[in-house]
């Protein structure tokens, strides 16, 4: 099985979810983060359903940084209980995995 996970999360706008990606790059926690937005969220929250406009980011990383990356999310994040998953890739193109381990693993040269 491959080392390599999608991390998913929610965020109000563009210029969050950009956040967060930069925050992930810069310390080499990510390889890539795709922003697709915006899309329509429907979800309980404090006892009713709640329906909100968000952005969705999708982070390409490892299994061995998913705690340094939820910890980063969260650091950035301006939700109280966000939405961090950490998805398995169970296949991909070897050369696109060759190419993401290259760019977490630059972050200890």
């Amino acid at each position: 099985m491959s080392q390599t996970i999608q991390v998913i999360t929610t965020v109000e706008n563009t210029d969050q979810a950009k956040a967060i990606a930069r925050t992930l790059l810069e310390r080499r926690l990510a390889g890539c983060v795709q922003i697709i937005g915006p899309i329509t969220s429907l979800y309980w929250w404090q006892g009713a359903i709640q329906e909100a406009e968000e952005h969705l980011c999708l982070i390409k990383t490892q299994i061995a940084l998913y705690e340094a990356v939820e910890m980063a999310i969260k650091e950035v994040h301006p939700y109280t209980t966000p939405e961090i998953l950490g998805v398995p890739a169970t296949r991909g193109s070897q050369q696109y995995l060759d190419w993401l381990a290259g760019e977490i693993n630059a972050r200890s040269r």
